[in-house]
């Protein structure tokens, strides 16, 4: 498909003149494998960040780890999370940690600020330190090391830690996420991610279709299709785990009232899968992949840290209205983060206006 990887997708203007552009790349695929619509390159290999969390999350329950543990539905949706830190998320990884024996001094995700403000303020005022718990991946890396101990495998970081890439957990993750994207792990290129565990460069098609499978898994072996059964279901199910307050993850998938599973990526990256019957009685699942080429950093006239005003929930958006998943009404109820929204200056004077400027190719 010759063509630029990346196309112009989201536009500010200034007066009547286009300003800024933002370049993407989309791929929407159905669980067979098709190709359904695409926008810039749909083969595009980029790095899928925490969006790869609900795939990284398979080879757990696959093998048996949530009845071993004795885990709720709640529970598995935090091991998928990015969630923001707050102390309800905290309060379920510590539950996690005591079912499974993992210690949170155990954990080599890091530290970080929680991402829900109002938490961070709280600990500020209380004068409570940062710790593992608290950072939006505590419970991926949870999951991964009690995945470990239940396989029986080696215990000590000095030889070789859980997040290695070359230790067995991350060498099956990497043989499950194969499996699930139709390609094999000699194809996949392996990164670091910002916590400090593998993450997969993959083609946004193949992204696409792991994420439709997630949502239908036709054809797939029995073990791996409960996995994809339980994982979709718990992010449908508990959508505040995903994220937290004011997560476009979860404030999504509570609007889309169980017809999406949403996890979002640094660097501009986002992964969505549409449940069958969704769109229309009948109809298949979709995956959907995309990336922002400039990694969607900085949003347009709104404060740091302000989770509105950024290209890709408003791209998000616009693609399922154009899928014909969200109508009007559903859009109404998500207008603070796009499609559209006016560009101010600081004394909140519209003085332009920021949209997508993609019109998505469909196959048929």
């Amino acid at each position: 498909m010759a063509q630029l990887s990346y196309q112009p997708i989201f536009e500010l203007t200034r007066g009547n003149i286009v300003e800024s552009v933002h370049f993407g790349a989309i791929a929407i695929m159905d669980s067979s494998g098709n190709l359904v619509a695409w926008h810039g390159d749909p083969e595009l290999v980029t790095f899928t960040r925490s969006s790869a969390k609900p795939l990284q999350a398979l080879p757990f329950i696959e093998l048996g780890g949530m009845s071993f543990y004795q885990l709720t539905l709640q529970e598995v949706a935090l091991i998928c999370a990015s969630h923001s830190g707050t102390d309800e998320h905290v309060a379920v990884v510590k539950s996690i940690q005591a079912k499974t024996g993992v210690r949170e001094d155990e954990l080599l995700c890091g530290v970080h600020t929680p991402y829900s403000r109002a938490t961070a303020e709280a600990m500020k005022e209380r004068g409570e330190k940062v710790t593992p718990n608290r950072h939006n991946c505590s419970g991926k890396h949870t999951g991964m090391l009690a995945l470990s101990r239940m396989l029986g495998y080696p215990d000590d970081p000095d030889e070789m830690a859980y997040i290695d890439p070359k230790h067995p957990v991350q060498l099956r993750i990497l043989d499950t996420v194969a499996e699930i994207c139709d390609l094999t792990p000699e194809k996949i290129q392996v990164g670091i991610d910002g916590c400090s565990a593998p993450n997969f460069a993959l083609p946004l098609q193949n992204t696409a279709l792991a994420f439709a499978r997630l949502c239908q898994p036709q054809g797939l072996a029995e073990k791996m299709a409960y996995a994809c059964h339980i994982i979709s279901k718990a992010m449908r199910t508990y959508p505040d785990m995903i994220g937290g307050p004011d997560n476009f993850d979860t404030v999504l998938m509570k609007a889309a009232q169980g017809r999406i599973i949403c996890k979002g990526g640094a660097e501009g990256f986002q992964a969505l899968g549409i449940m069958p019957g969704a769109i229309k009685p009948g109809s298949p699942a979709l995956g959907i992949a995309f990336k922002i080429s400039d990694g969607d950093l900085k949003g347009h006239n709104r404060p740091a840290g302000d989770p509105t005003g950024h290209v890709r929930p408003a791209v998000s958006l616009e693609i399922l209205h154009q899928l014909g998943v969200f109508n009007t009404q559903d859009l109404d109820k998500l207008k603070i983060y796009g499609p559209e929204f006016p560009v101010e200056n600081w004394r909140k004077l519209k003085v332009g206006w920021a949209s997508p400027c993609f019109k998505l190719n469909f196959t048929k």
